[in-house]
Order: structure tokens, then C-alpha cells, then sequence
């Protein structure tokens, strides 16, 4: 072999081996925003916090959440009684399909194998098929149904009714109502804590935070949070903190989820609606509705870092792992 040739060899290898060791390309973490009027999505560079695009999807498009492998992001199109598939790498709409009456919230199980979506005027829960948006089932809910949460252990729907005041469990193995727990005045938001055992509620009417815990279907203590219109609660990954938005305060609360107690006020504007958390829990990003924005806020130092145009009268938001 001559030198050439063995040079040529030897940088090969050395290319392979620098290509083994770097591994798969990193995830890029995307925020996806539903506008209420202005009929689109709003896609955000989380690293930068650049717009990477404004998506016209259906009527009023709401409820938004991502499939747990990052490839897709299903959104409700309330007025439009749809859901729409997004490329989460493309960022195109690939797919529409009827999604039952006044679509509102939605989420996948942890598997991906099942979309619930909340049909707010028809007092159900259409459980469809990610893959093809074949409808599976319908369930009958509660009174004006608002969202759906999904337990991390894949076993559980959780489905707030703000005019009956409840929260339905649905069995993901059965498809079928196992439960259904009275908790304060006007629910909304919901989260599972990390083991599945506990479920946090907002209430709007009642300013106030609830506990249930799932085994027994019982509310085990409420508190107020102090706040005007409480709509959504976040978990920090550790468990010892609940955020939660309020619409008529213009702020997020920071709760210890030990005492209930509140523990700082974070001022984010009028109409501070729905949230998602990044998954260091670093940054929790929030809708902030009257200013068509989106507020960042820095979990260490609870301060608002960044504001980020949305369209008009942001609703619903997601985070995406897109590979």
C-alpha cells in the first residue's frame, strides 16, 4: 500500500470513530402555540427564542400537545370540529379529521397509541387513532368539559368539567370512566405528579388548588392560591413546587407543594393562560392572551427572561423533542 493510500485509510477510520463518538444528532426542542383568532400556530426555537413559523391550521385552534416521540403535534380546531397533525420537523399540516363537536383539550397517552380530545358542547371525550385519526370510541364525561392530562404510568385520563364541577378518570386498558371526584367550582388545568399517585387542580371560580389522590378518588386538601382566575398548574420535576397561571392576576404563583403555601409571585400580563415546562425544568413558558405573547420564565431565579410575539389571543402550548 502506498502512503497515499494508507492516509486515506487511516482518516477514514478516524472519521468513523469521531461519528461513533459524537452519537445521534441532538433533539431540537420546539414550542408550539395555539392562536384562538388568528387561526394558527405559533413555532418557537426554544434555544433561541426565535418564530421558526406561523401555521394556519382549523377555526379557533385550542387544545395542543406532541406525540411522545417528538414527529408529530396534534392540535383542536374548536370551531372547525377537528384536529390537525403537524410536522414537527416540517412544520406543515400533514392531516385533518373530524374530532367530535367544540374540540377543546387533548392529549396522547405516554405510548402514543391514543388521542383523547374533550368535545366541550357534547359533554365526551373522542378517543382517536393517532396514526389514521380513526375514531376508537366516544365516552360521556362531565359538564362542559375543559382538558385532558395523561398519568406518567399510561394508565389514567384525567378530564376536568368546569359546569359539573368534577374530574373523570378514564381506565386507558378499558377505555372506560373508572371515577369521577366533585373538587371546587370551575376546574381547567391539571397535572399528574411524577409517580402517578397524586393530581393537582386549578379551579378558576374558587381560586383555589386541589390534591386527589388516585388510588382512593378523593380530594385529600385544597388551598387558595391568592390569585384572580387560577387556569393551569405545572410541577416542577422534583415535585416541590406547582406553578400556577392566572388569568385576571396576570401571573404565575409558585406554590410549595408540602404546604401549600405561596411562595413568590411572578408577574406575566393579562390573561396568563396554559403552560408547558422544559424537560430540565429550567424554563416554564406561558400564553399570555390580552399581549399575544408568550412569557419565558427562569425557574432559578422565578423572573420573566424572555417575551416572545405569538399571534393573536394565544391559547394552548407544547413543547417538542423533534429529532
Amino acid at each position: 500500500m502506498t502512503n497515499r493510500g494508507a492516509s486515506r485509510v487511516v482518516a477514514a477510520v478516524l472519521a468513523g470513530l469521531l461519528l461513533a463518538l459524537a452519537g445521534p444528532a441532538a433533539a431540537e426542542l420546539r414550542v408550539f402555540v395555539t392562536n384562538e383568532k388568528s387561526d394558527d400556530v405559533t413555532v418557537i426555537d426554544a434555544a433561541t427564542g426565535r418564530v421558526l413559523a406561523t401555521i394556519p391550521v382549523g377555526k379557533r385552534p385550542r387544545g395542543v400537545t406532541a406525540s411522545p416521540d417528538g414527529r408529530r403535534v396534534y392540535v383542536s380546531n374548536s370551531n372547525s370540529d377537528s384536529v390537525s397533525v403537524i410536522d414537527a420537523r416540517a412544520l406543515t399540516v400533514v392531516r385533518s379529521a373530524p374530532a367530535g363537536i367544540d374540540p377543546e383539550g387533548l392529549t396522547l397517552d405516554p405510548a402514543g397509541v391514543a388521542l383523547y380530545v374533550v368535545n366541550e358542547n357534547e359533554l365526551s371525550v373522542t378517543i382517536l387513532d393517532p396514526a389514521t385519526l380513526a375514531v376508537l370510541k366516544k365516552l360521556e364525561v362531565g359538564k362542559e368539559p375543559e382538558t385532558a392530562v395523561a398519568s406518567p404510568d399510561g394508565k389514567w385520563i384525567a378530564v376536568s368539567n368546569e359546569t359539573s364541577n368534577d374530574i373523570h378518570f378514564i381506565d386507558t386498558a378499558s377505555k372506560t370512566v373508572a371515577a369521577r371526584v366533585a373538587v371546587p367550582k370551575n376546574p381547567r388545568g391539571m397535572r399528574f405528579t411524577k409517580d402517578s399517585r397524586q393530581l393537582w387542580v386549578a379551579s378558576e371560580q374558587t381560586n383555589e388548588v386541589s390534591v386527589i389522590d388516585v388510588a382512593t378518588a378523593k380530594v385529600l386538601r385544597s388551598a387558595p392560591t391568592g390569585g384572580g382566575r387560577p387556569v393551569d398548574v405545572m410541577l416542577s420535576p422534583d415535585g416541590a413546587r406547582a406553578y400556577v397561571s392566572h388569568g385576571q392576576s396576570a401571573d404565575v404563583r409558585v406554590l410549595d407543594t408540602d404546604s401549600l403555601r405561596v411562595l413568590t409571585i411572578i408577574p406575566t400580563g393579562p390573561r396568563s393562560w396554559w403552560m408547558a415546562l422544559s424537560p430540565d425544568g429550567r424554563f416554564l413558558y406561558v400564553t399570555v392572551g390580552r399581549a399575544n405573547e408568550v412569557a419565558v420564565i427562569d425557574t432559578q431565579s422565578n423572573a420573566v427572561v424572555r417575551r416572545i410575539p405569538a399571534g393573536t389571543l394565544p391559547w394552548g402550548i407544547a413543547i417538542a423533542e423533534v429529532p
